[in-house]
């Protein structure tokens, strides 16, 4: 029977209980940021699984550390009513380099409470947000000592290398995944307005190097110029047909696939608060990027890009020097939408490059999936309510993120339906110096995830 505020059985005494316990919550926090777990260093990740395995057994999981080719996935399992939905709760314990470390007020690996914020490497990206998905399991156990709904905790420790993995684990494993009736990740921060959100999926990433080389050795500009050709030149001659001035990139068939928005897409971009000039001014920007009539949210969610990520080649440090460069190199990645696939926009890009380039190598560079999941999935109104019920009103819905996650393992191989419900605060900082999470967002955070036990309990 529900409560009399209408809220869940025990939902109402497990929020009491996390609020009753706030310093104990944020002092474990406090001792996880403190571990460090960067995964492209290869320092302290096997320390940090080993302690999550612990932990999830100290919570009566049943648990394994999922061993692969890379880091290993901690996996937990919480599983005891047959006729309930089970929810795949997926986190990583990874984190980026603190570096530059000078750039810090205090030290990443120290993790300082300052104005209301927690300081440190990885408290938003991502420790405090699954840290939070896992307190709120903890809370129900202690209050009721059961969960209103069936659990997976899968926490990955390559995502900030890209999940490499991830794939390989999903169908290695899936025997021990495929029950999950769908997946949550508490990641990313939130709207740039503050408010709560559910994001429905990432785009994809595609990246790349196109690389030329026209001789052994570097020459002397006035007596090899208009001789030697110019790598530098090749390679802005073969950008140019790639993308034009007015923002179309140029690649045959490059926007084939790409999946047009459904109506409550549309409707949800279209709902989206933003102030796009104060946005613009607080980045510094002139101008947006072409085409000017597209709308904001639009540029994030629903159009892939192209973006050259460095330009490396001649002399770049002080005064002059009459050199002509032998080699050259661009970077590039490619943000992928739904119905793109990796391999198939770096074989348009091969295509291309030998058709308008001869010369020049690409060289893949990997990538990920898009995903998307649709707005009217039967799981979107429980997790609004969760929602309303923890934070006392609605998340935006957001069709898809700007950025990547390894979703597509969810989408794709499991074959369920996969939400981002970000806890952190939107000036995070994470991938930078001084990466912070707001207290009151953690705490929230706690909440929001037992909120979406129990109203996921309740669809039955």
């Amino acid at each position: 029977m529900p409560e009399t505020n209408n809220q869940p059985t025990g939902l109402e005494r497990v929020l009491a209980y996390v609020d009753a316990h706030q310093q104990q919550f944020i002092d474990r926090l406090l001792a996880y940021v403190a571990q460090p777990s960067i995964s492209a260093h290869g320092i302290g990740i096997r320390e940090t699984a080993d302690s999550l395995y612990s932990y999830l057994q100290d919570l009566g999981m049943e648990t394994q550390l999922l061993e692969g080719t890379g880091w290993p996935f901690v996996y937990g399992r919480h599983k005891q009513l047959p006729q309930a939905p089970t929810a795949l709760l997926y986190g990583h314990y990874d984190v980026q380099p603190p570096d530059p470390l000078d750039a810090w007020l205090s030290p990443p690996f120290e993790p300082e409470i300052r104005d209301g914020r927690i300081w440190g490497r990885g408290v938003g990206d991502n420790k405090g947000q699954h840290l939070a998905q896992l307190l709120a399991i903890e809370s129900w156990l202690a209050v009721t000592g059961g969960l209103p709904c069936n659990v997976i905790v899968l926490l990955e420790g390559e995502e900030e290398i890209g999940s490499p993995h991830i794939s390989d684990c999903v169908r290695a494993h899936r025997a021990l995944l495929a029950d999950a009736d769908l997946v949550i990740t508490a990641d990313g921060p939130v709207h740039e307005s503050g408010q709560p959100c559910i994001k429905f999926g990432p785009r994809g990433i595609a990246s790349f190097e196109l690389r030329v080389t026209h001789a052994q050795r570097d020459f002397h500009s006035g007596n090899w110029g208009g001789v030697a050709p110019n790598p530098i030149w090749t390679l802005v001659h073969l950008l140019a047909t790639m993308k034009n001035s007015q923002g179309v990139i140029t690649i045959d068939g490059f926007y084939d696939n790409v999946a047009p928005l459904s109506e409550l897409e549309r409707e949800a971009l279209d709902a989206l608060p933003v102030n796009v000039a104060a946005v613009m001014a607080g980045a510094g920007l002139a101008r947006l990027d072409d085409p000017q009539e597209r709308p904001f949210f639009d540029r994030l969610a629903a159009w892939p890009t192209f973006t050259v990520n460095g330009f490396h080649s001649g002399y770049g440090g002080p005064g002059t020097k009459t050199v002509l460069p032998h080699q050259a190199t661009v970077k590039c990645d490619m943000r992928l939408i739904e119905n793109q696939r990796v391999d198939e926009i770096l074989d348009k890009v091969e295509a291309h490059v030998s058709q308008h380039a001869p010369e020049v190598e690409v060289i893949r560079q990997g990538g990920m999936e898009p995903s998307r999941t649709p707005l009217d999935s039967p799981f979107t109104r429980p997790l609004q309510q969760a929602f309303r019920a923890a934070q006392g009103t609605d998340p935006l819905l957001i069709p898809a993120m700007g950025g990547s996650l390894p979703d597509y393992a969810w989408t794709k191989i499991l074959g369920v339906h996969s939400f981002t419900t970000p806890y952190a605060n939107h000036d995070e900082a994470n991938h930078a110096p001084n990466e912070n999470l707001e207290v009151e967002r953690f705490i929230a955070g706690i909440r929001t995830g037992a909120a979406v036990l129990a109203h996921l309990g309740e669809e039955g």
